[in-house]
């Protein structure tokens, strides 16, 4: 009776390792669903014991794709994915070179994993300035020329770097020196949305996927709130942005995020219908017979007052928008070293980008609201 007892837990024991086997190979055989809906620039893929990120076309005119494995603890890499860079999670020291990758760091409130960064001046972050000043963050140079040596002493688990074309040497000889280096596509990205959706990129190394996506998906239900908000506005004021720079005017071009902003708030931008991403580069004159008469103007981030518009140009005075003072900049929300906050959290919260412009353009709606990033110019 005890053989044959014996004989039956065997048997049991085998049926539960056998299944339990099969199910986990089942799994780990499966193609998981992009937890990325936004982003255009990179993809995550969760398995049992890893997770694959993709990141694809970092910058303009590329079809290069960069694929790294984030392995957890105890995890198992399949034998087909080892040519991949593989990175263990979650990360305990980083080295970013873009202060758009800041505010993620301090959303996931992993600011104290940060080592190192090139023109440290340029970051406002108030949390991030006091590590800086404490010594804890070194400097790094500039993005295209790191100190390669200081980088090296560091050893961080990762750099992430970022690319506007398919030069940076720095990186190669980072990477072949052993470090390991992701790339990031935040700034190619053609919606607001999509930028602030590369949280989930840094939530991956940290093992917070679970919080980024609570982070992204509340910016993101807000965004959406504030444009069926901003469609019940009854008018639709025209809009100028941008300024001269040298001898060109620079203002974004019609499918653009920052054109498609202004359209979700129910402005009339009045270069809407150009095609492109980027810039458009046009002269004072082409500027000001179609833009003379906008109701509202958004500047760059060059002037904090109208007497600075002037000194620099005495005819910004001949547009509407100038004499009647509805002229607004982001500029003069700065950090302690003067880098622009809105360059570094912009990105990451557009949220708030487009409660500030649906307020500017229709003051009747969001009432009690201020804006954070802009403000109108004296």
């Amino acid at each position: 009776m005890k053989t044959f007892c014996k004989v039956l837990l065997l048997a049991f024991i085998s049926f539960l390792f056998f299944q339990c086997k099969n199910e986990t190979n089942s799994e780990e055989t499966l193609s998981p669903q992009n937890i990325v809906h936004y982003a255009k620039g990179f993809s995550i893929e969760n398995y049992i014991g890893y997770s694959i990120v993709t990141v694809k076309n970092p910058w303009p005119k590329t079809t290069k794709t960069y694929t790294y494995i984030l392995k957890e603890k105890n995890g198992i890499v399949p034998d087909s994915l080892k040519k991949n860079l593989i990175i263990s999670v979650p990360i305990k020291s980083i080295v970013v070179t873009s202060t758009t990758h800041i505010p993620s760091l301090e959303m996931l409130d992993e600011v104290n994993t940060l080592i190192g960064f090139p023109h440290c001046d340029f970051i406002s972050s108030e949390k991030v300035r006091t590590r800086i000043d404490d010594g804890k963050v070194k400097e790094l140079g500039n993005n295209k020329d790191l100190n390669t040596e200081v980088v090296f002493d560091l050893q961080p688990n990762v750099i992430i770097g970022y690319g506007i074309d398919n030069e940076n040497p720095t990186l190669d000889n980072l990477q072949k020196s052993g470090l390991k280096v992701m790339l990031n596509g935040d700034w190619n990205e053609e919606t607001a949305l999509g930028k602030a959706e590369w949280i989930k990129f840094f939530g991956a190394l940290y093992g917070k996927q679970k919080l980024a996506n609570e982070l992204f998906t509340k910016i993101e239900n807000d965004f959406l709130k504030t444009i069926r908000i901003a469609k019940m506005a009854k008018s639709t004021p025209t809009i100028l942005a941008g300024d001269m720079f040298e001898d060109c005017w620079y203002l974004p071009k019609g499918t653009s995020w920052g054109s498609l902003i202004l359209k979700q708030a129910n402005g009339n931008y009045l270069w809407k219908k150009t095609t492109g991403t980027g810039s458009l580069s046009l002269s004072f004159e082409t500027v000001f017979e179609k833009a003379k008469n906008a109701d509202i103007w958004f500047t760059s981030g060059q002037f904090s007052t109208l007497k600075e518009m002037t000194d620099s140009n005495p005819h910004y005075t001949k547009f509407d928008a100038f004499r009647n003072k509805n002229v607004y900049s982001f500029c003069r929300k700065k950090g302690k070293k003067g880098g622009i906050l809105y360059y570094e959290l912009a990105p990451n919260r557009p949220d708030i980008i487009l409660k500030d412009i649906v307020k500017i353009l229709h003051p009747e709606l969001l009432i009690g609201y201020k804006p954070f990033f802009f403000e109108k110019l004296k």
